[in-house]
């Protein structure tokens, strides 16, 4: 059995369905390229004394990041890296952040603020939750790290 749609009818979708189905989510070009082009993806390994990790979700709309951070002697973020399940916006996010901290110290990324994440990315208020993601998963890393070093001494 086939179905059959009326010209009448198809006009009406073409009217009023697509259009409004094609203009709902409309990512910024910078999220868009993250999305597509992820950096630093990937795990640590979560043993070693020197990787931090940070995993954090946001429960209302199912987003879970995990970000890692490799911190060397002198207190550098040699490596960072991430795994995101979720929206284009908390995949860009902890791209971003990745970006940002690595290379930079332990104290430059503590004070990387959601709102910068936001910015950068041209997130709109409704994702807001994604950069905020990204600042907590970069401080829950920071404090496992600095939880292992201070079980060492």
């Amino acid at each position: 059995m086939s179905l059959q749609i009326s010209s009448a009818a198809k006009s009406l979708l073409h009217k009023f369905a697509l259009p409004a189905a094609t203009s709902v989510a409309q990512y910024h070009e910078k999220v868009i390229d993250h999305y597509e082009n992820p950096r630093n993806v990937g795990s640590l390994n979560k043993n070693d004394k020197n990787v931090g990790t940070g995993i954090v979700g946001a429960p209302a709309c199912g987003d879970v990041m995990k970000l890692q951070i490799r911190v060397d002697d002198n207190g550098k973020i040699v490596e960072a890296k991430f795994k995101t399940f979720g929206c284009g916006s908390a995949i860009a996010s902890s791209s971003l952040a990745t970006e940002w901290i690595n290379g930079k110290t332990i104290e430059y990324a503590s004070k990387i603020k959601n709102d910068e994440i936001a910015k950068e990315l041209c997130l709109p208020p409704v994702k807001l939750h994604c950069s905020m993601l990204a600042q907590d998963a970069i401080q829950a890393a920071l404090k496992d790290y600095q939880k292992k070093q201070n079980k060492e001494a």
